[in-house]
């Protein structure tokens, strides 16, 4: 039972989360990227608010402490609430696929800002490893050629300013050390981020009249906001619960197939094949990166996982990967 709760789990997370460049791709030829995702994260914190009234307890939902607070707003600000910002913006440059994997960047990042901001983990050789392979591959799918600097590169380095501003958050979140559950700073962070992203379509110059209503621009914002929003969070937390947070975040390798596919089945997208070898790196730099983090085989059935090993290497953290404790 656990098993088959694991997999729907997991494939509903890397199905919504992937979905999500899609759809914000095909919403952005209706709305301003910045009123786009400020009204998704309205839609989406009434939902998630009413969800985690209904199904926890008062003393489960409410900040008690400086560091609730400080991770409901790492949360809203930073992790939600600034990393979309900067995702729906760059998105109007690049497609699907490429947006996805930018944005999954930010595992390869979160070891750079736990070495400075957490005192109990440090990058390790294969962690350090990781890392430069999948910044070799973020160069290689940027390109910067000169021709193309005005093109699709501004639209990755804003994405890949995204992927900074998530693993930040997830770190903050992890100093705060919170006694909320992931659900419920959730709930608590989205108005946060839709404070956050009307404040910057306001100062950006964005107006409500420069939407276009129609059912393609409905489905998109249903789904942005449904779907990739409170569904995918609740399948997200719901693997974390479940399997952990190491397992869950292979989704992360998943998420830009879906990514990819649905851009091509649904927008007639493309990549070139200087991208696919950026794509095929990065997941390079994951795969060493998660390589002594977890035995793939115990995801499987009635597969029993080998023994830890004694040497230091095991002792590997269950969050973020990459790094282990002292």
């Amino acid at each position: 039972m656990v098993s088959r709760r694991i997999a729907v789990f997991f494939a509903l997370s890397s199905l919504f989360f992937g979905g999500t460049f899609v759809a914000a791709k095909a919403g952005l030829a209706y709305f301003p990227p910045l009123l786009f995702v400020a009204f998704r994260f309205d839609i989406a914190a009434v939902v998630m608010l009413a969800y985690v009234g209904l199904t926890s307890s008062r003393s489960e939902l409410v900040p008690r402490t400086r560091g609730d607070i400080g991770a409901i707003l790492a949360t809203g600000v930073l992790a939600i609430g600034l990393t979309n910002a900067l995702l729906f913006v760059g998105q109007q440059y690049v497609t699907s696929a490429v947006a996805s994997i930018m944005y999954s960047l930010n595992p390869i990042m979160t070891p750079v800002f736990a070495a400075f901001l957490l005192s109990d983990e440090r990058l390790s050789a294969r962690g350090a490893a990781g890392m430069g392979l999948g910044l070799l591959g973020v160069a290689l799918v940027v390109n910067p050629d000169p021709a193309n600097l005005l093109g699709g590169a501004v639209g990755k380095g804003i994405l890949f300013a995204g992927a900074i501003a998530a693993a930040l958050g997830a770190v903050l979140i992890r100093r705060a050390d919170s006694d909320l559950s992931s659900t419920v700073r959730v709930a608590w962070g989205l108005p946060f981020a839709a404070a956050l992203c009307h404040l910057l379509a306001w100062s950006g110059g964005e107006s409500m009249a420069a939407i276009t209503w129609n059912t393609e621009a409905i489905l998109a914002l249903g789904y942005v906001s449904i779907f990739a929003g409170v569904l995918a969070y609740i399948a997200y937390f719901g693997l974390i619960d479940t399997a952990g947070a190491i397992r869950a975040n292979l989704i992360f390798y998943v998420v830009p197939v879906v990514s990819t596919l649905g851009g091509w089945a649904l927008l007639d997208e493309t990549i070139d094949a200087t991208a696919v070898v950026g794509f095929l790196t990065i997941f390079a730099g994951f795969a060493v990166l998660g390589s002594k983090s977890i035995d793939v085989r115990s995801l499987l059935p009635n597969v029993p996982a080998d023994p830890p090993l004694p040497d230091d290497d095991s002792a590997v953290r269950e969050e973020p990967r990459g790094y282990r404790s002292d």
